[in-house]
């Protein structure tokens, strides 16, 4: 019985998904007489793997915040990687309403949200109900950073209306308070579930990016706001339960749920039960390595430049990786190897040497396999790769954010001589230069080292106020962009309003 009950709630998932107004001709599937209390945590294990498909791999909202920045991209090669343009248009900001990873980003974030509010129909715990809370506002938290506008509905609430919608100081104002009020019942760990720490650290970035949600254009930080995040970190930091790991790279490693550095993260079982992780690095290896890649997504030379050459999160060989492969971990450049030391070829039997140079549209029948950085920032799991189902956890949180969260948020209300011992306190773990001053460029720039291909620098770029300045192959940009247009298959319902400038 208990695997009916959960196959009923990924069917609504999946009916959701598949239905053009979000939600809005279901729930007739899911009732209370549908789920007995004794169920539940089968129900709450439903809506965090309804996680996945936003948030898991480099598909879903990942794209959508790394992307159009100047951390990833993913030239066309020839005739592949054109998809009639879509990945391009991320990276150039031209995208519009119809634009098919914003629509079904978009959907799969609300199908997360519905396993989520459905499960406080079907009298859990109070624990349970914290969690799935929390999942509920996590996903929100992502729609009102994407889209500035946010679609909700209350437990067993009729769907054959349309959804109601919170405008963006309604929707900051109601995850406010939604995490605060469930806090206390959530539980202190494990990091692969919705925990008091996780909250935490969501309410800090509610609090840090609340200025640049009202106002994308010219961010503010108001001093209370900047005092709620330092508080928070400090909680945090008194638990004395985090460290910052000694290999940045085990953080992403199979196994990774025992490292003392990860406070949230996405739980996966290797060659059971996962999510597309292993994407991660299938997208962008090349087709001759190990494991055999698409030959796509890179980075670009200016965000490489940004590392020191000692700087630990540039990476280098790893075990159980780099002993089995010759495929390294971080930014993978130059000639490429296999685990004997021989030169790896491309498919034209030339050497696979990986270049800082790309373009946007690469033609050059030498180059288009060769073009680009190329990122791996999660260890290959070569236990679980035949199944496609990695080891590795998905990595929301860890507990640089809350050191680099509390520098800002100082930085912010002029105590920077507060601010840097905690900025070094990573880069002297990281291996880099100790600094001896901050600015908020510099650490927007450590930002961008600490947490390259984490799916978080959109959002960084638009609260330093730097997402619409020209990098490698964008060149211009309108202020229409600091927020996603509502995909237009959305706008039956009459209380969305569609985003200036779309």
């Amino acid at each position: 019985m208990k695997n009916r009950y959960i196959t009923i709630l990924l069917i609504a998932a999946l009916s959701i998904a598949g239905c053009t107004k979000l939600d809005e001709t279901l729930n007739g599937e899911i009732n209370e007489g549908a789920v007995g209390s004794e169920n539940v945590a089968a129900v709450l294990n439903a809506s965090y793997n309804a996680m996945r498909a936003p948030f898991q791999g480099p598909y879903g909202f990942w794209a959508l915040q790394e992307f159009p920045t100047d951390e990833a991209m993913a030239p066309t090669r020839g005739g592949d990687w054109d998809d009639d343009g879509a990945w391009r248009a991320l990276h150039l900001h031209k995208w519009d309403s119809d634009h098919t990873r914003i629509h079904s980003v978009f959907r799969d974030l609300g199908s997360a949200n519905y396993v989520a509010t459905s499960v406080l129909q079907f009298n859990p715990t109070a624990q349970q109900a914290a969690e799935a809370r929390f999942i509920r506002a996590f996903s929100e938290f992502a729609v009102l950073d994407g889209w500035g506008q946010v679609p909700y509905r209350d437990p067993g609430e009729d769907v054959t209306k349309p959804s109601r919608v919170r405008n963006a100081a309604a929707e900051i104002d109601y995850l406010i308070a939604e995490l605060t009020a469930i806090l206390p019942d959530l539980p202190e760990g494990p990091v692969t579930s919705a925990n008091k720490d996780a909250a935490r650290i969501l309410l800090m970035k509610c609090y840090l990016n609340k200025g640049a949600f009202l106002n994308r254009a010219a961010p503010t930080f108001d001093a209370a706001d900047m005092a709620k995040v330092i508080t928070l970190a400090d909680e945090i930091i008194g638990t004395n339960k985090y460290i910052l790991a000694p290999n940045y790279f085990d953080n992403f490693a199979p196994a990774n749920d025992v490292s003392k550095e990860n406070i949230f993260t996405g739980r996966n079982a290797g060659g059971s039960d996962a999510g597309g992780l292993n994407a991660m690095w299938v997208a962008p290896l090349h087709y001759n390595q190990n494991p055999s890649g698409n030959n796509g997504f890179c980075t670009l030379s200016d965000f490489y430049g940004k590392f020191e050459s000692a700087d630990s999160r540039r990476g280098g060989a790893y075990p159980g990786v780099t002993n089995v492969s010759g495929v390294r971990v971080g930014f993978l450049i130059g000639q490429q190897l296999n685990q004997n030391g021989v030169a790896l070829k491309d498919r034209r039997g030339n050497n696979l040497i990986f270049t800082p140079e790309v373009n946007i549209i690469e033609r050059d029948q030498n180059r288009l396999e060769v073009a680009g950085i190329r990122v791996i920032k999660y260890p290959i799991d070569y236990a679980n790769s035949g199944s496609g189902k990695p080891e590795n956890d998905w990595v929301y949180y860890r507990y640089s954010d809350v050191l680099l969260m509390k520098a800002e948020a100082l930085l912010r209300t002029q105590q920077a001589v507060l601010a840097l011992p905690l900025v070094n306190q990573v880069r002297t773990k990281r291996g880099a230069t100790i600094w001896a001053d901050l600015t908020l460029d510099k650490l927007l720039d450590e930002r961008g080292r600490e947490f390259f291909w984490e799916g978080v620098r959109r959002q960084d770029l638009i609260r330093f106020g730097k997402f619409l300045t020209p990098w490698q192959e964008k060149p211009t940009d309108d202020p229409k962009n600091l927020v996603f247009p509502i995909p237009s298959n959305q706008l039956a319902n009459p209380n969305y309003t569609q985003n200036p400038g779309y």
